[in-house]
């Protein structure tokens, strides 16, 4: 027993020997990594010190995360290969507009490019690109790191990855990569340019970039800018005219001048900044830019053939919807393939183009000074908010500008069904601070002519000194008249004063409700009641549109459905909103009705049964207007006369032949009753 007990302990003596070698062998690597483990929270502090690095650590920490971001940009920089080909424009197509019943309408583009050499670019030309985009060009490495950095942090605080791009990242996007503003794409980007940098010269990337950037009006590289906005090869082009050029490349939507007061001013003031910041980095003497003081207003932009009548209005006002209500750009809908269903209905469309034909036949502007420069513009809208025809001018390829969405003709006394609406809405008040009183249709107002406005202080005073009164049509005198005749007879003294017992800013609120836009609203001065304002005949319309639906108003759209190469695209559609109470929508209607039966509408009449609408003359006579509807189709027709020097709204007195007397016309009436009046209708 003694001899086993012997050996056992022998054994563990043995095993336990072997077991402490190796706890000595091994004591020099668990030292190593004990120092090099760090110790936190950090031993022999307390409280918050406990918690905070040593510089070991934080030095440590550094080390770590910048090896490993190095190590991922060197694979991402690794595995990054240039494509092999451009993005090619072979695959560019017409975008093309269809009718409501699918038929094609209208087609547009393709694409303009054409590429050109550099050394036919004047080389001021390509230093005014250069001074607008990347001046460091020529020596930077071919990105930015601030801009990515810049880019970077835009992505992390939610926003987007714009800016920030040399030119060589820019002529990436354009030739190799999309528009799409992610941080991928971004990275991509930056990894490629870096290699191209490296192969092409930079002369060679300045030229691509030139040939692929987008210029607007559907032009894609500098010759063909050259030529959409200066008629003129790139080589005849000037340091000014590049200048402007240059600042298109910054978002031509927002610096092409064509498109509004606007873009104008953001364009001149960009032009001299590009002018300004060549002379800062050396490539302008002050003394040549002293020479250049005024803008190079660029031509009007060019017609396509193919959209000549009133297509081309229908598609501008189809392409205006799908910039508004989707998210695609104007550089990436200019590059073609979308397929663009309107609301446009094609025999409405033909049959207002008829009824305002026929009217201009009976007009002489060869003979009669006041038969010129007369323009005539309308919009049917239906009570879904669909804009199924409109008439914008006499010829699209003649006139480009819209009359049928233009904010500048008074609207006259087809405004006072707004006034009446807002008046059975919200009441009025006569005393100030006092409580609202309901009126009805019935409600009884002094329809004499000449009758002083009041306030609730007293009669309303103008700026001259004046005391202000209505008056009527013909100096008639109507005695005590209900608001829905004096509405329906067009008695121009109640619903001025009615104007004031609501409220101007109310009836503002109510006309907006239903559709007028807030920006075509007139001063609030007791005039406002009987037309001032501008709206456009879509947007008058549209409001009287609401009181066919009943209250219910539906912004007005003209695209239904947008797809790119039968792939579909979200666009935007209006839902009903409620605008006026159901009562007081059928109130108004009521007086519609009326005064096409026996009223300021009755020219309306053989339009057929059904029939709602008012005619109108502005202040001054200077518009005329007729707007109603039958069924679920809205239509307004404005008539006016613009001088072509001063673009002033001109007076219709002696239009057609009649004495000077004579106010307003009969011309509109006519179109609506004849094109309302169609089978179908």
């Amino acid at each position: 027993m003694a001899g086993k007990r012997g050996q056992s302990g022998s054994y563990v003596s043995k095993y336990s020997a072997s077991a402490q070698g190796r706890r000595r062998r091994e004591a020099p690597r668990r030292a190593l990594l004990k120092r090099l483990r760090p110790a936190y929270p950090r031993p022999g502090r307390t409280g918050a010190r406990r918690w905070i690095p040593s510089w070991r650590q934080a030095l440590g920490l550094l080390g770590t995360v910048v090896g490993a971001l190095a190590v991922t940009v060197g694979v991402l920089y690794a595995t990054t290969e240039i494509p092999e080909d451009l993005n090619t424009f072979a695959t560019q197509q017409d975008n093309v507009y269809y009718w409501a019943d699918g038929t094609e309408m209208a087609r547009t583009g393709p694409v303009d490019r054409q590429d050109t050499a550099l050394d036919k670019v004047p080389e001021k030309v390509r230093w005014a690109a250069l001074a607008a985009e990347n001046e460091t060009f020529y020596s930077d490495s071919g990105v930015s790191p601030s801009g990515m950095m810049r880019a970077v942090t835009r992505m992390v605080t939610g926003g987007d990855t714009q800016g920030g791009s040399t030119i060589t990242q820019q002529y990436v996007k354009n030739a190799y990569l999309n528009q799409q503003q992610t941080l991928s794409r971004k990275l991509t980007e930056m990894f490629i340019a870096i290699k191209l940098d490296n192969r092409m010269s930079k002369d060679d990337i300045l030229e691509g970039y030139l040939n692929t950037s987008w210029y607007g009006r559907g032009s894609y590289g500098i010759q063909r800018a050259a030529h959409a906005y200066y008629g003129k090869d790139v080589s005849k082009l000037n340091v000014s005219e590049g200048a402007f050029l240059a600042s298109l490349l910054k978002g031509a939507a927002l610096y092409d001048p064509a498109a509004g007061a606007k873009n104008h001013e953001r364009a001149v003031e960009r032009w001299e900044w590009i002018l300004d910041r060549m002379v800062t980095i050396g490539k302008l003497s002050p003394q040549e830019r002293a020479t250049y003081t005024r803008f190079p207003e660029p031509q009007a932009p060019p017609r396509p053939a193919g959209l000549n009548g009133q297509t081309g209005y229908l598609v501008d006002t189809a392409r205006a919807y799908v910039r508004a209500h989707t998210a695609v750009s104007d550089a990436d809908f200019d590059l073609g393939g979308y397929q663009i269903r309107t609301t446009f209905d094609k025999g409405r469309v033909a049959d207002l183009t008829k009824a305002v034909g026929q009217a201009r036949e009976k007009l002489d502007p060869e003979s009669r000074e006041a038969d010129k420069n007369v323009r005539i513009a309308a919009a049917s809208v239906t009570t879904d908010g669909r804009i199924v025809a409109l008439h914008g001018g006499p010829d699209y390829l003649k006139q480009g500008f819209n009359d049928a969405n233009s904010t500048v003709v008074p609207a006259g006394t087809t405004f006072a069904p707004f006034v009446y609406a807002a008046a059975l809405r919200d009441g009025i008040q006569r005393e100030r601070g006092g409580t609202r009183s309901p009126v009805t249709p019935a409600t009884v107002y002094n329809g004499d002519d000449k009758v002083a406005v009041r306030t609730p202080e007293g009669p309303y005073w103008d700026r001259s000194g004046k005391i202000v009164k209505a008056v009527n049509d013909g100096n008639k005198s109507w005695g005590k008249i209900t608001l829905k005749e004096a509405v329906s007879q067009s008695v121009n003294s109640p619903v001025m004063q009615l104007g004031m017992d609501v409220g101007l800013d109310q009836v503002g609120k109510a006309a907006v409700d239903c559709g007028l836009l807030a920006e075509s609203l007139g001063s609030k001065v007791p005039a406002f009641s009987l037309g001032t304002s501008t709206p456009s005949p879509i947007r008058m319309a549209v409001g009287y549109a609401t009181f066919a639906a009943k209250g219910m108003h539906t912004e007005p759209y003209s695209v239904t459905a947008l797809s790119r190469n039968g792939d579909a695209v979200r666009v935007d559609k209006p839902t009903a909103t409620r605008a006026l109470p159901a009562s007081a929508a059928r109130a108004v209607d009521d007086a519609l009705r009326d005064a096409v039966q026996r009223g300021s509408g009755s020219a309306a009449k053989a339009a057929g049964a059904g029939t709602a609408g008012k005619a109108g003359t502005g202040p001054d006579n200077k518009s005329a207007w007729f707007a109603g509807y039958r069924g679920t189709t809205a239509t307004a027709v404005s008539l006016f006369r613009i001088d072509p020097a001063s673009q002033e709204v001109l007076p219709l007195d002696g239009l057609g032949g009649a004495p000077a007397s004579v106010r307003g016309s009969t011309h509109p009436a006519d179109i609506w009753t004849q094109y309302m009046g169609r089978p179908g209708s």
